[in-house]
């Protein structure tokens, strides 16, 4: 009878915090359909229409009508979000406003095309992961989205229509999603849309329908969108079963699972189960129960089940290891919980003794399996089907028996010294000690053969008569039939625990080194580390000679392995590589492609696409035949697999992030020097034609002024190209620094002469401590740092405000150490809390709104590029100090920076 299989702890677990991340998390409903044109978004808007009607409040985030009039008329009545406009290479494109939506909160927001690409600059890469993030906000969302979009399909689409999808979503956004909704059109009628120009203009269209468009195409991507459907429909009922603990089986579709052994039979089971699946268009799997007595199999059985496997895989099948005591218990188990409608399993050839007494593996499940249907066959006749020979077991061997016949011996001899002292009951417990010896060390048949030994030693040494087995007592007939049965029962639950034991310790031994390599590969930083943390833990795992080979630009393989010394396998077969990369499938030694290989190459496999190939060339020959082996060398690549194309992806998102930025930098480069450029160059011309095309009323004062106004644009223009230079300098690390020892009153003098005919009419108050200590630094730097500080000051301030210039002794800061602290304070409209430490970044120019008479207009907007406080805190910086800004009390900021004292200079310093 089979046992109740009881839920799964960590099961139940993850299914109540899936349904908790339910709650928190909006729902996503998916229009999906087999190409553009289908109808999608008038449905989405339709369905969004009805929402509306009833009270919810529903919000458009972007729709594509592509022109198409009855799909515009369907958004008239519902609120839509003004787009966003983003500057990209001097064109502004209209982006959806992921801020704005998230700020307004709709219970439905409709989000369009999928699988769109965001412009250059935005939140994120993918219009995926801007719905993923308002998912998480707790807002629903209905979208749209092909099937040539999918990730798991982009190879079968390419190969249908010979086009290379870019754009495309990941799987596991489609699987998440609360509904998936088909919209189908027959390719006729598709195609009867596009002539009409409902789809494409008139051009687009004719080239749509000789490529893409092709009925041919239509009708295999409408299967695909169907099939595709159909699944996650399956997946979602599957999803219910389990969660409601639905045991009984629904035959909505066939699925059929086949049991495989060591047996050489089961090849001709699988290629036979291949045909009935195709024949019945089912999903079919593959199973292999590991019980406690695998361990015990010689390596050339555990070697033709893991080819058994291998063959299924090549079939299309999904070939899945289940362990437990009880093969029946396992299938049926299995079988409920995946809504397998059809067991198939070979006809036992004999059945044994115990077999016939309580029922072969068959019977248990044409017993236990209620509504499945159970096949028993014989496969095919393969008369080349190969036979393996058999290697002896532990067990089996004859030194086990005579080791055991030898503990028997021994447990006789110490029953007879203790006969004079103990009753005949305690000199039993010796042979039964003697029996549990045996079967843990020996197996359980030596250990049986024990047990009748121990029987009979006892009758014919210790029960009289003496030294014979005539039995003078009946009544140790039954003592002796106790014993031999608990001498059994404990040699076989002993032979049972060791082989449990056993089993144990390899899946510990397997599990422990899956930890270790995932533990190294999370906590590497980049992709050298991961390369090498991968290559060192293969060579020491397997105890072979390994190389990774990485496609080059060009898609060629290259090698990339660090290693050196006898782990570095040098002598790689770039064809054999080759092969694995491109079919997905291990190749090389001791598989059936390529097999003189002198290495085995497995291929790395990630979630998006293959990463590399692994090339591993084991010590002995026959290293990787034991499957246990090969199933960890393949769970070693898949864990390599998605931690390098994590690392690569890590690196190509930071390379588009730097693109962006720098995309930014030169964008707000360009705005803001063509306007800084643009004003002085204009009041320069202007000047100089006045006085060139003059007439003879210009009086001499009249050119004076306009010369002056040349000069002073000219020095504008000036500091402006200094300004750039200098950033350019502390950017590209190349500003020099020549340091020596200055007074602070003087460098601040200094700088005051420089700005003396700006600062005409201004009040500036200078307080400098007394006995300021001399400082080591470059004064032409620290005073451009004034400079650029009290120009700034100039610029954001009205006519005839106060500046306030002041140096002091700072005793305590961050480094424990003494420095000069310089402050720079205005009245001006201050710096807003949140631009605090982004006014020192380059090209950032706060808007002046409260600034009513500055002393350069700009409309509202700073003048000057946006370098002047960047260059200063790269000035300061150099000089291992600190810049910072705070508002002042009553209004006005003050910028402080501070210098740090590295010892008190000599006097021949000071003459110097």
């Amino acid at each position: 009878m089979m046992t109740d299989r009881r839920p799964d702890p960590k099961q139940l677990l993850r299914q109540l915090q899936d349904e908790e991340a339910a709650l928190e998390s909006g729902r996503l409903k998916i229009f999906f359909g087999a190409v553009a044109g289908v109808g999608k978004t008038y449905s989405m808007l339709s369905a969004a229409r009805k929402l509306k009607e009833e009270g919810i409040d529903v919000v458009v985030g972007c729709v594509e009508t592509h022109g198409r009039i009855e799909t515009a008329a369907l958004l008239e009545g519902l609120e839509v979000i003004e787009p966003k406009p983003v500057n990209y290479r001097g064109t502004t494109l209209n982006e959806f406003d992921l801020d704005y939506a998230v700020a307004r909160k709709p219970q439905l927001i409709l989000i369009d095309e999928l699988a769109h690409t965001n412009a250059p600059g935005s939140r994120h890469a993918k219009r995926w992961q801007d719905v993923l993030e308002i998912l998480k906000c707790g807002i629903d969302v209905y979208t749209t989205v092909n099937v040539q979009h999918v990730e798991s399909l982009h190879d079968i689409v390419s190969q249908i229509t010979g086009v290379q999808v870019q754009e495309r979503i990941p799987d596991s956004l489609i699987e998440a999603a609360t509904e998936l909704e088909l919209i189908d059109l027959p390719p006729d009628e598709l195609i009867q849309r596009l002539k009409d120009g409902k789809i494409y203009l008139s051009e687009a269209a004719k080239s749509a329908l000789n490529n893409f468009f092709r009925k041919g195409n239509l009708i295999a991507l409408r299967e695909l969108a169907l099939r595709f459907t159909a699944e996650h429909v399956d997946s979602e009922m599957l999803k219910y079963r389990k969660a409601h603990s639905i045991s009984s089986i629904w035959p909505t579709s066939e699925r059929m699972l086949l049991c495989v052994s060591n047996s050489p039979l089961s090849i001709r089971l699988v290629r036979a189960t291949k045909r009935m699946a195709t024949a019945l268009r089912a999903k079919w799997y593959v199973a292999f129960v590991e019980t406690p007595n695998y361990s015990n199999l010689p390596e050339s059985e555990k070697s033709r089940v893991i080819q058994t496997l291998r063959l299924a895989e090549q079939l299309g099948a999904e070939t899945l290891e289940l362990s437990g005591k009880n093969v029946a218990d396992e299938l049926i188990g299995w079988a409920r919980e995946n809504n397998v409608t059809k067991i198939v399993i070979g006809k036992p050839a004999k059945s044994t003794f115990l077999e016939k007494l309580n029922g072969t593996i068959v019977d248990s499940l044409v017993r236990e399996s209620g509504m499945i249907d159970v096949y028993v066959i014989s496969g095919d006749d393969d008369k080349a089907a190969i036979t393996f020979k058999k290697n002896v077991s532990a067990s089996q061997k004859p030194m086990s028996y005579v080791w055991s016949t030898l503990v028997v011996i021994i447990c006789t001899a110490v029953a007879a010294l203790m006969r004079d002292h103990f009753e005949l009951s305690n000199l039993i417990m010796v042979y039964m000690l003697g029996v549990v010896i045996a079967s843990t060390r020996y197996g359980r048949a030596p250990a049986a053969m024990a047990s009748i030994l121990s029987v009979a030693c006892f009758d014919f040494f210790f029960v009289p008569p003496f030294y014979t087995f005539a039995v003078s007592d009946t009544q140790y007939l039954v003592t002796f039939a106790v014993m031999l049965t608990v001498a059994l029962i404990i040699s076989t639950m002993t032979a049972r625990i060791r082989q449990q034991a056993q089993s144990a310790r390899i899946r510990e031994g397997r599990t422990a080194k899956l930890y270790s390599i995932a533990r190294d590969l999370s906590s590497s930083q980049n992709l050298d580390e991961l390369i090498a943390v991968a290559l060192k833990n293969t060579a020491a795992t397997f105890e072979s000679q390994v190389a990774l080979l990485f496609p080059d630009w060009n898609d060629n393989l290259v090698v990339v392995s660090d290693l050196t010394g006898p782990d570095r396998l040098t002598e790689v077969d770039s064809g054999v590589a080759a092969w694995s990369f491109k079919n997905k499938q291990p190749s090389g030694l001791g598989t059936g492609t390529l097999p003189g290989a002198a290495a085995l190459y497995v291929p790395l496999v990630g979630p998006q696409r293959v990463i590399g190939v692994l090339a591993i060339k084991p010590a002995l020959d026959g290293r990787f035949r034991a499957p246990e082996q090969m199933h960890l060398l393949e769970t070693f690549a898949s864990q390599m697999a998605i931690a390098f194309e994590r690392a690569q992806l890590a690196e190509e998102n930071e390379r588009a992030r730097v693109q962006v930025k720098s995309e930014q930098l030169r964008n707000s480069l360009l705005s803001s020097v063509s306007h800084d450029l643009r004003t002085p160059l204009a009041t320069i011309t202007g000047a100089a034609s006045s006085i060139i095309d003059g007439s003879e009323e210009l009086t001499t004062a009249d050119c004076r002024d306009m010369a002056v106004e040349i000069f002073h644009e000219s020095a504008r223009l000036n500091r402006l190209v200094s300004n750039l230079l200098d950033m350019t300098r502390v950017q590209s690390g190349n500003l020099q620094v020549k340091k020596d020892w200055y007074p602070v009153d003087e460098i601040i003098g200094s700088a005051l002469s420089h700005l003396d005919a700006r600062l005409t009419g201004r009040k500036v108050k200078v307080v400098i401590a007394d006995n300021l200590p001399f400082v080591t630094v470059d004064s032409i730097l620290i005073q451009q740092v004034l400079v650029n500080l009290l120009e700034n000051a100039l610029k954001y301030t009205p006519e005839g405000s106060e500046l306030v210039l002041r140096a002091s002794l700072l005793d305590q800061h961050p480094h424990q150490q003494k420095a000069v602290q310089i402050e720079v304070a205005d009245r001006g409209p201050g710096i807003s809390t949140e631009n605090h430490k982004r006014v020192f970044e380059k090209f950032f120019r706060q808007k002046i709104t409260d600034l009513k008479e500055p002393s350069d207009k700009s409309n509202g907007d700073s003048p000057g590029v946006g370098l002047g406080l960047a260059i200063c805190a790269g000035i300061i910086e150099a000089h291992g100090g600190k810049i910072w800004v705070q508002n002042r009390p009553g209004g006005g900021a003050v910028f402080k920076f501070y210098l740090p004292i590295d010892s008190e200079p000599s006097l021949t310093q000071c003459d110097e």
